[in-house]
Order: structure tokens, then sequence, then C-alpha cells
């Protein structure tokens, strides 16, 4: 490379500086997060925590963590416990002095809602990454579907043979935000990308963009056009499905 060509030592310190930024930032911000969390749990389990049992009131040094580890316990063993016919009993009980509470009840009830859909029937979370045109025709959004469940907005709103289905359009980068929109089945472009690629361009702004899928990887062969043609050319007929070992020698 000739001296005109050569980055100067200006240019090179700016990229070594760029790139152990890369490389430190996500790594650092994942230590702070996970410490941060850890002494959040500790900061509530450990003072419920008898003193003979604390490790703290023996050592020198405090030990992180341990109050999460007896919270995890915790949830663990009640979960046992609720599991056994004593514990569905205790658990009922408490429901019911919260379902006669007129303020808590409501917030009870979602919450549990929101946890058990979350948690334990995962058919009922988002399957799929969408596009809708929004807000206006030819600007689209990305959305995630939910599985299409029959509710009494499809029997006021639906159409022959193309039904509204819940869609959730997250906020950039924040997607636990968004807005829930009953679009018609027909409006909605599926795309193949997973839940986790799709938050990952949502909450990066686009930055984060899972690659394309290959057609070997699919196992199929790419039909029509890949990206928009320009302008005054010919759509092209869709490729065949047939692979070239299927055809014949000529």
């Amino acid at each position: 490379m000739s001296d005109g060509h050569r980055p100067s030592a200006i240019a090179r310190l700016r990229n070594y500086f760029l790139t152990g930024f890369v490389v430190s930032a996500p790594l650092v911000l994942t230590i702070y997060i996970v410490w941060s969390f850890i002494g959040w749990a500790d900061s509530w389990v450990k003072p419920y925590i008898p003193s003979t049992y604390n490790p703290d009131n023996y050592l020198a040094i405090r030990v992180p963590g341990f109050g999460l580890i007896v919270a995890l316990v915790l949830i663990t063993l009640i979960g046992f416990l609720t599991a056994n016919f004593i514990g569905r009993a205790i658990v009922g009980f408490g429901e019911r002095l919260l379902n006669r509470t007129p303020l808590v009840r409501g917030l009870y009830k979602t919450l549990k809602q929101l946890f058990e859909t979350a948690l334990s029937n995962k058919s009922d979370m988002f399957r799929t990454v969408g596009m809708v045109e929004y807000p206006r025709k030819g600007v689209w959004s990305i959305v995630f579907v939910g599985n299409e469940k029959r509710t009494e907005i499809n029997d006021k709103l639906d159409k022959e043979g193309d039904p509204l289905i819940a869609v959730f359009m997250p906020c950039t980068p924040n997607p636990t935000t968004g807005f829930l929109m009953y679009v018609h089945r027909s409006e909605v472009v599926l795309l193949d990308m997973s839940i986790e690629d799709g938050a990952k361009l949502i909450v990066s702004a686009g930055l984060v963009v899972p690659e394309l899928p290959s057609a070997a990887a699919k196992g199929k062969a790419i039909e029509g056009l890949i990206g928009n043609p320009s302008a005054g050319t010919l759509p092209q007929p869709a490729l065949s499905k047939r692979t070239a070992s299927s055809l014949p020698n000529t």
C-alpha cells in the first residue's frame, strides 16, 4: 500500500477504539444487568432471611446471589406444594379472598392471565412475524402474529373467507410496548424470520438484520423475482419447483 493510501495514526487509533468498544460494550452491559438483577433480588430477599442462616453475618464479605438462590428455592417449593391437594386448597382460598377485594381482583386476574400465557401455554404466544401497511399505504411495520382464535370481534367484523386476526405492533426500541390491532388475514405478509430475530430487528432499529434464508436451507426453489423489478421490466415467469437434477438430460 502506498503512503498516500495508508491510514493516519489518528485513523488507526479511532478504528482500534471502535473495535474495542464494539467488543467491550455488550460484555460490560451484560455483566452490569446481571449484577444489578442479583443485587435487586438480594435486597428484597435477604432482609427476610433469619440472621442464623444469613452467611453475611459469618463471613467478612457479602455473598452475592444468596438471596436469589433462596428466592428460587422458595418459588420451586411453592410450586411443589401447590401441585398437591392441600396446596391447591390454600391457593384457592387466597384467590377467593382476592376476588372479593374490589380494586385488587382486577389487577390480580390480569397479571395471573399474563403469566399463565407467557409461562404455561406456549401455544397462545406469538408464533410468527409479519408485516402490515401502517400507518399508511406503502409504509410497512413489523408485527407479531398470535394464534387465530375466534372471538366476538370476528363475529362482528369478519369478511367471508378473510377473518380478522390479532397482531401486536411493537415500538422501537422497546418491544414490550406497542399497539394491538385486528387486521384481515389477507393484509398480513408473513415472514420466515423467528420471533427472536424480529425482536432484535426492532430493538436495534433495523441495524441488526437477520440473514436471508437461502433456497437450499428451506429445501425448495425460490419462485418469482427476488427484489423489486426496475421500471419498465416485464415480470418473469415463476421458476419451476423441479430441481436441475430432476430435469431430463438433453
